[in-house]
């Protein structure tokens, strides 16, 4: 069964495989999305949510299930500790409580809980009881984080957040199955979208573009296989600036790599071109195309860029 999602402005096709024990083609799912597929979207009614906790290092008990959930930070500037009646779940620099939700009969707590960081999420840190004793599973997809959740009536969804050339399972989670793969995730830009429609004054980031799909095609021939990688060194970046002929483009680096893994992209709506550069760790630049072919203007903004002329 094919089923497409609506992510901002990418279309995310989803193609769902029966999982034993789960009901992943049937069940109506909160998704981060438009759901396109016509089924009504419903959050648990019984989630509660972290607002109230506020930003405390020692944040407010959580009751659950006849014992408390303590966020503690033992040590000033140290790890804050999940706690269940001061047995120890886990710890890390960030610790937040996200929400109780119920699947099925059985009541699940959700806890963030990562490093901290730019541009980086926490893991996912699911506790529920079974059989009477209190039982935890973390989700982390990647070294940077657990995907957005997505609560059903019987599973909790993890629905990854992809990268231009991406592909990444989605995962679900129930108290009788486990973590399984409900899928598959491919990042699409939005049919039909060409040159004409390019808007850099939308962009929050430059990897936006991509959902255009002239330049995705144009960056896919010129990429490949690389094209992950590029816009993951973009990730970290802001808005646009112009050129005197009218191509716009930004910097970025890798999440907690800036300055040793930066890159640079630059979009010519008129000209119908787009042009990448990257620097790694070995401090040698890689072009897409060749940089001897770029427009002056462009090559000055990508030497401007890197802080020195090549």
């Amino acid at each position: 069964m094919t089923r497409s999602l609506l992510a901002g402005a990418c279309v995310l096709t989803w193609l769902l495989v029966p999982v034993a024990g789960a009901h992943a083609q049937t069940d109506q799912v909160l998704v981060p999305a438009a759901d396109t597929s016509g089924g009504t979207v419903n959050q648990d009614p019984s989630s509660t949510s972290n607002a109230a906790l506020g930003e405390a290092d020692n944040q407010a008990p959580i009751p659950f299930e006849g014992g408390q959930l303590t966020i503690t930070q033992p040590e000033q500037d140290g790890e804050k500790v999940l706690s269940y009646d001061g047995k120890k779940l886990a710890s890390n620099y960030d610790v937040y409580f996200d929400k109780i939700v119920k699947i099925g009969d059985v009541n699940v707590a959700l806890v963030d809980v990562g490093d901290g960081g730019n541009q980086c999420g926490p893991a996912k840190v699911i506790v529920w009881k079974k059989d009477g004793e209190i039982q935890t599973t973390t989700v982390e997809q990647d070294e940077c984080g657990a995907p957005p959740t997505a609560i059903s009536e019987s599973a909790i969804y993890f629905v990854p957040y992809l990268l231009p050339g991406d592909s990444k399972p989605a995962l679900q989670w129930s108290p009788t199955s486990g973590l399984t793969i409900s899928g598959n995730l491919t990042y699409m830009p939005e049919p039909g979208t060409d040159w004409k429609d390019i808007d850099p004054s939308k962009y929050d980031n430059i990897i936006d573009a991509f959902h255009n799909e002239a330049v995705y095609k144009a960056g896919a021939a010129l990429l490949g296989k690389d094209m992950p990688d590029m816009a993951t060194s973009l990730l970290v970046g802001g808005g646009t600036e112009k050129t005197a002929s009218g191509a716009f483009y930004a910097t970025g680096c890798v999440p907690h790599d800036c300055g040793g893994n930066d890159g640079f992209m630059a979009i010519d709506p008129v000209k119908h071109q787009v042009y990448f550069a990257r620097r790694g760790d070995n401090g040698e630049p890689q072009a897409w195309p060749d940089v001897k072919t770029w427009p002056a203007d462009i090559k000055e903004a990508l030497d401007k860029a890197q802080g020195s002329g090549n």
